[in-house]
């Protein structure tokens, strides 16, 4: 499918929410055509919690899970969006939403779920941001209380998506991986290089997750 850290300049922390605010546009058509095939696939039939990670850093996979949430809620799918970078989230600035509480204190077990859950504004679209930035993000995500977030978020949404750290740089997520159902990796068109990809294929090979799919971003 083609798809045309925290950074002190604003508009590097804002990502473009085509689907809700051009719709008819090429792009949005192509997130609903990888809404489509998720919607379609024997192999997605099953995976209702999904992991979107890139190899490295700046590659669209932040963009691609706002704007797939967003489509699949514009199909009447009730979508949770979880900001697991918990080193340098993004989602907070693009969806407007508060970001003082979220994962991070959920899940040093200081806030209950429903205290952490912001309206992103779209209809069927909830977003859990990342919470302030924890000193050790690695071990809070593959902590019992992630596991129990998943558990809980899946009896309250259709579908719930997990926007990562990059997979090569920190072990985010590859610990994410083993508790989801399936994932995507995003990859830009003249950036990743195929070593990258390959590093990838050999990091999840043992992974929980299924690879649901690549998606090529041209942006």
């Amino acid at each position: 499918m083609k798809l045309t850290n925290r950074k002190s300049s604003f508009l590097n922390k804002k990502v473009s929410l085509v689907a809700a605010t051009a719709p008819t546009c090429t792009i949005a058509e192509q997130y609903r055509t990888i809404r489509t095939n998720y919607l379609s696939s024997i192999d997605c039939k099953n995976a209702r919690t999904i992991m979107i990670t890139s190899a490295n850093g700046q590659e669209g996979k932040s963009t691609v899970a706002a704007n797939f949430a967003i489509s699949l809620a514009q199909q009447g799918k009730k979508v949770l969006l979880i900001d697991a970078n918990l080193r340098n989230p993004i989602l907070d600035f693009s969806f407007k939403v508060k970001n003082s509480i979220g994962l991070s204190n959920l899940l040093n077990g200081r806030v209950r779920f429903e205290d952490t859950i912001a309206d992103t504004g779209i209809q069927g679209v909830d977003l859990l941001p990342s919470g302030p930035i924890p000193l050790n993000p690695a071990e809070l995500l593959g902590s019992p209380n992630m596991e129990s977030l998943i558990l809980k978020s899946t009896g309250l949404y259709d579908v719930v998506l997990l926007d990562t750290f990059s997979i090569l740089e920190v072990s985010d997520a590859k610990i994410l991986a083993n508790q989801c159902d399936g994932l995507i990796i995003v990859i830009q068109s003249g950036k990743t290089k195929s070593d990258d990809i390959m590093k990838v294929k050999k990091q999840l090979k043992h992974s929980k997750a299924k690879c649901l799919g690549i998606i090529l971003n041209e942006s």
